[in-house]
């Protein structure tokens, strides 16, 4: 079972992870041909998740699996990796994982089962430093970062939403959005570039997709489902287009669906790749 495939900077490779405690990198064509390249072995159970740094720090990939561990890979030459960092503090499953903005630093927020959230800042050649902090009961299932400020939005199994902002070395809680009545899968923070607010939308295993909006100059977020009926089954995965206009919907019904907002604020769907 392949749980997880992103392609990188320039959509030109392609990462996969399985639970054969295997990260495949795929050299992607124009036309959509593959081609294995690189096999990277390190985990001792199934992988979860992989995030490619910006390209500006070369060749970096991470992973991190059931096996409680994070491992990050620097292509050495073409088609030649090497584990260069393996962080393994976590008691529990690292669930998912993600770079935060170039401009930020080489930075890695990792969310795990054992209610815990990792931040990995590069500090120099093989040193990095960690700081972790508690994040949701019962385990954290996705973590994302703002497209701008050093903020981080984490999603759970208690059901919510948490917001956080970093304060000098530590990270302080910035919000809680309720609305879910359980697990909540995903949460992806769309990009706002030119755009006067803050958006986030969350999915979750009640089949709800909401959409979470909030000026800058404002403290308060305000909530809008997606549909007016939740979806027919659990949702997993969310992701933005470059723009933020667009919204990619994955659940457990066989179907990934895409989303615009119209100018009334209401949503339609406008694809669905099953058909």
């Amino acid at each position: 079972m392949i749980h997880d495939a992103q392609m990188d900077y320039y959509g030109r490779r392609l990462a996969t992870c399985s639970s054969d405690k295997t990260v495949k990198i795929f050299e992607v064509g124009p036309k959509g041909q593959q081609k294995q390249v690189a096999e990277l072995q390190g985990h001792e159970a199934p992988v979860w998740q992989v995030a490619w740094a910006h390209p500006k720090f070369g060749a970096l990939l991470a992973s991190c699996g059931y096996d409680r561990r994070v491992l990050i890979w620097r292509e050495e030459q073409p088609g030649q990796w090497r584990k260069v960092h393996e962080y393994a503090t976590h008691e529990l499953s690292v669930n998912a994982l993600a770079w935060a903005p170039h401009d930020v630093g080489l930075v890695l927020a990792c969310a795990a089962s054992d209610g815990q959230v990792s931040v990995l800042t590069w500090k120099a050649p093989n040193e990095w430093h960690a700081v972790k902090f508690a994040g949701h009961q019962g385990g954290v299932n996705a973590v994302a970062w703002a497209p701008s400020g050093v903020r981080l939005a984490t999603s759970g199994c208690d059901g919510v939403v948490r917001l956080w902002r970093k304060e000098q070395e530590s990270w302080q809680a910035a919000g809680v959005l309720e609305g879910h009545r359980d697990w909540v899968r995903d949460v992806a923070w769309a990009p706002n570039v030119g755009l006067l607010h803050d958006t986030l939308a969350s999915c979750a295993q009640d089949g709800q997709v909401l959409i979470w909006s909030r000026p800058h100059s404002a403290d308060t977020w305000t909530r809008t489902a997606l549909t007016r009926e939740p979806f027919k089954a659990p949702v997993w995965r969310l992701s933005w287009s470059l723009s933020g206009h667009v919204l990619a919907v994955s659940s457990g019904d066989n179907d990934v669906t895409l989303w615009r907002q119209g100018l009334d604020h209401s949503w339609a769907q406008t694809a669905s790749l099953s058909s």
